[in-house]
Order: C-alpha cells, then sequence, then structure tokens
C-alpha cells in the first residue's frame, strides 16, 4: 500500500469520479486509474463499483474512505502547523447550519479579522450537521440542540421557545396564543423529518395529549416560511429565528414551553486546526461580552 494510491482512490471517493479526481490532483485519468486498480489488485479487494461511467463506493470502500478522511485531515492540519508563517491568511472554513442569523455577529468579526479564508455555509437539519461533522465535510455545525458526548466541542449561543407563525392576513394572526388542541385542526405546514424543531414540537404535543398531522411538509426553515407566507397554513421555528418580517404574525403556544437550545459545536479531534479555534475563539468572547 502506498501513499499515492490511498490519496487517488481517496479522491475518486470524495470527487465521484476518476476525471474530476484527476483533474483535482492535477494528473491524467490514466494515472489515477492505475493507482486505484493497484491498490485494488494488491489487497484483491473491490473499491469501486464502475457501471456505465458512473463510480460508487462498495462497502469496502465506505469504510476506507472513512479511514482516509481522518488520514488526509490529519495531514491538513500537519501541514497547517508546518506552514505558522501562512496560517489562516488562505483557507476554506465550512459551515452548515440550522438557521445561519445564528452566527452572523461571529461571522462579520470573523470575516475582518481573516479576510484570506473563505467561509461556505449550507443549510441542514440537526441530523444533517451530525453527519456533516462527522464524514469530516464540515468543520463548524450549528444546530437546535446542545450535543452530549466527549466527542464534540461545544459553544452555547442562545435559547429560545418555540412559537407558531402565521400569514399577516391570516384570520389568527391576530391571536396571542394557540393550544395545540386549536393546532391540531388546523393546516399545518412541518419541516422534515429530522428536524429537532418538529421534534420537540410533536413531543410538547404528545404530553398535551394531542397528536398534529401536517398539511404540507417541506425541507428547510426558508421554505417553510416561504409556504406560510402565502397563507397556506401555520408554522413552528424558534423564536430567535422568527427574525423580522411584516407578511408574517407570531403566535405562542400554549402550555410548558419547549425551548431550542442552538450550539455551534466541532469535533473535538479537529477543534486545534488553526481556522476552527479562531472561528470558536471568536464565537466563545462574544458569548462573554
Amino acid at each position: 500500500m502506498r501513499y499515492v494510491q490511498l490519496r487517488a482512490f481517496h479522491y475518486v471517493a470524495i470527487c465521484g469520479g476518476f476525471s474530476r479526481a484527476a483533474e483535482e490532483l492535477l494528473l491524467t485519468q490514466p494515472a489515477i486509474s492505475d493507482q486505484v486498480r493497484k491498490l485494488e489488485g494488491e489487497y484483491d479487494i473491490l473499491l469501486f463499483n464502475r457501471q456505465r461511467k458512473q463510480v460508487t463506493l462498495t462497502p469496502s470502500g465506505e469504510k476506507l474512505l472513512a479511514i482516509t478522511r481522518r488520514m488526509f485531515d490529519t495531514e491538513s492540519q500537519a501541514l497547517e502547523l508546518l506552514s505558522e508563517s501562512r496560517a489562516l491568511r488562505a483557507g476554506t472554513l465550512r459551515v452548515v447550519a440550522d438557521a445561519a442569523h445564528h452566527l452572523l455577529h461571529i461571522m462579520g468579526e470573523f470575516r475582518g479579522k481573516y479576510p484570506g479564508v473563505k467561509v461556505t455555509i449550507r443549510a441542514g437539519n440537526t441530523e444533517t450537521v451530525i453527519e456533516s461533522l462527522f464524514s469530516y465535510e464540515a468543520d463548524i455545525g450549528v444546530l437546535g440542540e446542545v450535543p452530549s458526548g466527549r466527542e464534540f466541542e461545544i459553544i452555547r449561543l442562545n435559547s429560545t421557545p418555540i412559537i407558531a407563525y402565521a400569514a399577516a392576513g391570516h384570520p389568527l394572526a391576530g391571536r396571542a396564543s394557540l393550544s395545540f388542541a386549536e393546532l391540531a385542526a388546523l393546516p399545518l405546514v412541518m419541516r422534515e423529518r429530522g428536524s429537532k424543531t418538529r421534534k420537540k414540537l410533536e413531543e410538547g404535543a404528545a404530553k398535551a395529549g394531542v397528536e398534529l398531522k401536517f398539511a404540507i411538509e417541506a425541507e428547510g426553515r426558508e421554505a417553510v416560511r416561504e409556504i406560510v407566507a402565502s397563507g397556506a397554513g401555520i408554522g413552528f421555528v424558534s423564536e430567535a429565528e422568527f427574525g423580522s418580517d411584516a407578511r408574517l404574525a407570531k403566535i405562542a403556544i400554549d402550555g410548558p414551553p419547549m425551548f431550542m437550545d442552538e450550539a455551534l459545536i466541532c469535533l473535538t479531534e479537529r477543534s486545534q486546526a488553526k481556522a476552527i479555534r479562531a472561528f470558536l475563539d471568536i464565537a466563545r468572547k462574544s458569548q462573554e461580552a
């Protein structure tokens, strides 16, 4: 087993094909194919399914990718340490968040201090955040529940109750609050399975002896917001994420408050990477201020 063979395998796996891996590594496709073929031949193992120009990982390939993700991330951290003088002048910080607005004040300061670091942000629910961190597809995560376990470094951001909301012209827009029984009789717009907001809402309703059924299920908070703004139903969100939108009116939910505890997290094993550490330090100082 040689380094070049593992590197070729790793980039084919993460890039989704031999041609894209060759472009990424500035090599020819035959060279990449040859290295992967030698790796498979030496250990008599099939790492990729090759069918009609589509390349997918076999179960053995999936297991090896989990190892090479850690391997090449460690290599990246070593390079970062050895390139101290260039630290935080370049690179990319990848963020996956259930709601990006929780990070806006941190992001502004981070970009001001480290303008050379590119930041990518994508949306995801709690399950997506956790999966992206463990698969090394994200560096920082923001999610609606404080996870347990030593594998995470955690900074608590805020804790706010879940509320209902309706279009400003909806007949119930003027109501101060609604009970679970009243909500059960209304057309509801719910987040996808895996959303912590939805899970806590359904648990709260169950404690009140009510089952909530959705009329519309939508993936992502913004999709729900737009559907509710059209007047199609009642949506739910944590109060901190409601924001300011003249099209919408927020409504409290009767009963014990259901709190969403927003947290910024990263894998403990990756917390000393310079871009991640710098972001965490700014976030921690902002919470102490």
